[in-house]
């Protein structure tokens, strides 16, 4: 198929009006007046032509959550955020049983990296918990909560036949900068539900850690005297998630983060709970009560409970916010796949990548969905 006559966003982070060419599910070909002989065409003209999404950090939709461990769970989430443009992604669970985390790393063992039709790619798991802080805990149910332990995120990573791309743990936590040791070798690590100082989040980082879960949030705050999570992540130059969904984090705080922060580091986030996509009302999350009102989710203590927003329109509340459309594009495509280690595969439009390609209004709404080059 060949894609004619967008503004495509190329691998350089730059705009330009192109051809795009795909065969057997990569890209072939970018250019100027690509030669369409018989294959389908799509024309572009007045669109933006991007990479698919992906999101790192997604629990849940259309009343489903990973931590269900149910391949109609998987599914039915992964369909959804395929029609949300979100092309691969992470199933990320949260502080539950073990033996609940152990049937849905199981799921994953079938179903990652395996294309389906109308569903978005699974790439692996996040393990959001439960080596977290009982202060910081935020919705992760604290009956659940256990120091880190290594021979655990084993178990669980052979269980997902070695699917593990991202754990996060609270390092102040008995053990917490041995596990990030042990762990960092075989996935990525992010610092997140913790009440680590600076100090503490530097020796992570230099321990392996090179994340951090949804920044700002589920930590201790930004001060003049204790800078915290925040400030070590500044300065160790690691990937930092932010939830752009109008709630989680202030307009001005998502401004000032790609101010400061390496624009090729910063990886929005949906967050997104079973109830994305759903109306208002009572959910569940991690075993707890989650309520749904306007868009804000919490538990019965207040809390924030993930978010309803995906990503695709996070992408759009950056940009509402003041976010150059390039660096938010970084950030919800090849920022989050190098992030976890995808990125020879998807991310950006370069040729030998697979085809996963939308085809945007100006206004940022997804007109097309070309999916390992096919059109969706």
């Amino acid at each position: 198929m060949i894609i004619k006559n967008g503004t495509v966003f190329c691998d350089d982070g730059i705009f330009r009006n192109k051809d795009i060419e795909a065969e057997n599910g990569v890209i072939t070909a970018i250019g100027d007046n690509l030669p369409q002989s018989n294959q389908e065409c799509f024309d572009a003209s007045e669109c933006y032509v991007v990479p698919g999404l992906v999101d790192i950090h997604t629990h849940g939709a259309m009343g489903a959550d990973f931590s269900d461990g149910t391949p109609e769970a998987f599914l039915t989430i992964s369909k959804y955020l395929l029609k949300c443009g979100v092309t691969s992604f992470l199933a990320t669970t949260m502080t539950v049983p073990e033996e609940q985390l152990s049937k849905a790393c199981i799921t994953t063992r079938s179903m990652t990296n395996v294309q389906y039709k109308d569903q978005s790619m699974l790439r692996g798991i996040q393990l959001e918990g439960p080596f977290f802080s009982h202060e910081k805990r935020g919705a992760q149910n604290a009956d659940y909560l256990v120091k880190p332990d290594i021979q655990m995120f084993k178990r669980l990573n052979e269980a997902s036949g070695g699917n593990v791309r991202l754990i996060a743990i609270a390092p102040e936590e008995e053990g917490g900068l041995e596990f990030i040791e042990a762990a960092a070798p075989v996935c990525a690590v992010s610092l997140g539900h913790s009440v680590a100082n600076y100090d503490i989040a530097c020796k992570a980082f230099s321990h392996g850690a090179t994340h951090v879960t949804h920044l700002f949030n589920g930590m201790n705050p930004f001060s003049h005297r204790e800078s915290g999570i925040i400030g070590a992540a500044f300065d160790n130059d690691v990937y930092v998630e932010l939830i752009p969904d109008g709630i989680h984090i202030n307009p001005t705080v998502v401004r000032i983060v790609f101010q400061i922060y390496d624009e090729n580091k910063v990886c929005l986030i949906s967050d997104s709970i079973r109830a994305c996509g759903l109306t208002d009302g009572e959910y569940e999350l991690g075993g707890q009560i989650v309520t749904v009102v306007g868009r804000k989710a919490t538990i019965e203590n207040g809390s924030l409970a993930g978010s309803v927003t995906p990503l695709s329109l996070g992408l759009r509340r950056a940009v509402e916010y003041g976010i150059p459309l390039e660096k938010a594009l970084k950030a919800v495509t090849i920022n989050p796949a190098k992030s976890i280690g995808i990125d020879a595969q998807v991310g950006s439009l370069t040729i030998g990548k697979r085809a996963d390609i939308l085809i945007l209004t100006k206004d940022l709404e997804i007109k097309q969905i070309v999916f390992g080059g096919e059109m969706i």
